[in-house]
């Protein structure tokens, strides 16, 4: 018996083809009963894509749900300023300053009518602006929440005149401005009468209303002097403490630790050879540094009982010149005091809290012409080492290097704050520490959550939308569950009927494939049939549930269209969960067939012969 040509891959299939379109009916139901299946899963997902993909756009569309702000006033260095700001969970991050100092009055010119708005920075790519319809202000410019330019009766264009307001010495005093309204920020961004300006106008009004002078305005005011800080203090005594004194000394005076001390750390930390006949304590803190109010205090509770008081910093180095490094001690005594302590009087005498500068800048060093001007730098710890002039003081050959106390302790504090040199004004200007608060957008509402705990973490206590968040993805959640609950039912259901038709559908056509077995088509062959019927079976079913979506999707959407933003659908899939449809349903058809296709290599050849 000659073989029937089987070379085709496409003869199996042709078969398998022309038996379903053989038995349409069949076919037909079969093809309906799984679209029926399908259908309601892809409409499912389509509303809970939908839905959830709506709740998201509209969480992200307005920047306040990635906002994130602290709850407490604290100071904020620059450096973190710079090291969060590049993490790659934050779009944007801005200072802000004191609640109290972001207070100002705005009157639009013209008018008498005066409002009080709160003063907020804003930078380039500020996502609250830009999010609500407005653009970042530039120097002597300004944007206006909706509720604030409708009360003062202001629209883009306008000018206004922001007053600081603060009393100094019992005077009230005002700074003006006057900036041009740019924007108006759209009603939901905030209920609140705001004004937002450029973060260097802010900072100035923040300055203003703490005293100082802002010249580039021509705002009147102080200069920041640097404070003084040490890191102890030294306490001689004619006799010795008892117990109940020594405890004294760290009671309400900002010390925690005294202890008592020896010519060796004396002459460490001044420079000089204690004095015989006199007890030596040394007092310090358990803070970063001694402030001044603390050496006053001990003074107070001495006072009476001759004793000299010396805060000291250690380790104090200053290049003299080109080249020439020396440690300097820091001391500051009366006549009397240098007496006893075997030393000459001091030119610059005794401790003063507020010193003139040119009592400040002085140097007792040997190898100097008596009052000659030299050129000292403190580099200690310092990124930008800090540079001044000094007046040399003529000091006997050995003498250690001495300079005031008060100096000692105002570049102990450019240790930890930002000091720098006023050539013109010829003294030391303390630059800003820090701020005080800040304004952080995340890239998306995903990574609010992740920041917030960040921020915990380091001990900052932070507010956000996060129920709102929250509460988008439990939905999420439960409609994923209750998806994959009816799908897990649904598809169920579907195998089993798939399994069963396809399988009784090869009990039905034995006689006929144990016919093609016969004329020549091998095992493997006859094992496709039912695969190829399950593959278009799958195709033509995922091909009608998509109409059927996309038709009842359409009427969804229209139906909900009046409560939707512009290009919004509560109804909606993607393309790759359309493409992974339909590779999932054929997948599982093919996998539905493999009972069926392994029941017809079973089937014998003979069966044909017997059944003639």
């Amino acid at each position: 018996m000659s073989k029937v040509p089987t070379r085709s891959a496409g003869v199996v299939a042709r078969l398998a083809m022309a038996d379903l379109r053989h038995e349409w009916i069949l076919t037909l139901c079969l093809v309906l009963a799984i679209a029926a299946v399908i259908a309601p899963l892809l409409l499912l997902m389509g509303l809970k894509h939908g839905t959830i993909a709506t709740l998201r756009h509209e969480l992200i569309q307005d920047p306040q749900f990635r906002e994130i702000r602290p709850t407490k006033t604290q100071e904020y260095a620059a450096d973190w300023f710079t090291e969060h700001g590049a993490l790659q969970q934050v779009e944007y991050l801005v200072p802000t300053i004191l609640a109290a100092s972001s207070i100002i009055s705005v009157v639009k010119p013209g008018t008498r009518r005066s409002l009080i708005y709160d003063l907020l920075p804003a930078e380039a790519g500020d996502p609250l602006l830009l999010g609500n319809g407005a653009v970042v202000p530039r120097e002597g410019q300004c944007v206006l929440t909706d509720a604030g330019a409708k009360e003062l009766g202001v629209k883009v264009g306008d000018q206004l005149r922001v007053q600081a307001t603060r009393i100094l010495a019992g005077r009230r005093e005002a700074g003006t401005q006057d900036l041009e309204v740019v924007a108006v920020l759209s009603p939901r961004a905030s209920s609140l009468n705001r004004l937002y300006a450029p973060l260097g106008f802010v900072l100035d009004v923040e300055a203003y209303k703490e005293g100082l002078a802002v010249p580039a305005r021509g705002w009147s005011g102080g200069t920041p002097r640097p404070y003084p800080s040490y890191d102890g203090v030294l306490v001689l005594l004619p006799r010795p403490l008892s117990p109940v004194q020594e405890s004294g000394l760290v009671i309400n005076t900002g010390l925690t630790r005294i202890e008592k001390a020896g010519g060796v750390l004396f002459h460490r930390l001044m420079g000089l050879d204690l004095p015989g006949g006199y007890a030596l304590y040394d007092l310090s803190t358990s803070q970063k540094a001694l402030l001044l109010s603390s050496v006053q205090a001990v003074r107070d509770k001495l006072r009476g009982k001759e004793a000299m008081v010396l805060p000291y910093v250690r380790d104090l180095h200053l290049r003299l010149g080109p080249d020439r490094d020396v440690p300097v001690y820091g001391i500051s005594v009366t006549e009397e005091d240098a007496r006893r302590l075997g030393m000459e009087r001091l030119p610059w005498g005794s401790y003063a809290s507020a010193p003139r500068s040119e009592q400040l800048l002085q140097i007792r060093v040997e190898g100097l012409p008596a009052e000659q001007t030299i050129e000292a730098v403190y580099g200690q710890a310092l990124e930008t080492p800090l540079a001044m002039p000094l007046r040399a003081r003529e000091a006997r050959l050995g003498q250690p290097a001495l300079v005031p106390a008060e100096l000692a302790g105002v570049l102990r504090t450019a240790q930890q704050r930002a000091v720098v040199f006023d050539r013109q004004r010829q003294d030391f200007v303390l630059q800003r520490a820090g701020y005080r608060g800040f304004r952080m957008y995340t890239r998306s509402i995903d990574e609010v959550l992740p920041m917030v705990d960040r921020l915990r973490a380091e001990g900052i206590e932070v507010i956000a939308q996060i129920e709102a968040i929250e509460r988008v993805q439990v939905l999420d959640r439960g409609l994923n569950r209750i998806f994959w609950l009816v799908a897990i039912v649904g598809i169920s259901g579907g195998i089993a009927a798939l399994i069963a038709s396809l399988y009784a559908a090869v009990e039905r056509k034995q006689h006929e494939l144990s016919v093609l077995r016969l004329i020549g088509l091998a095992r493997r062959q006859v094992f496709r049939f039912p695969v190829y019927q399950g593959g278009t079976l799958a195709l033509l079913s995922v091909g009608l549930a998509l109409v059927a979506y996309f038709s009842l999707a359409g009427v969804i959407n229209r139906a909900f269209a009046a409560d939707l933003d512009l290009g919004e659908r509560i109804c909606e899939l993607p393309p790759t969960y359309l493409l992974v449809s339909v590779v999932a349903t054929l997948g599982v058809a093919v996998l539905s067939s493999l009972l069926a296709a392994w029941r017809t290599t079973t089937i014998d050849p003979g069966e044909a012969l017997r059944y003639e």
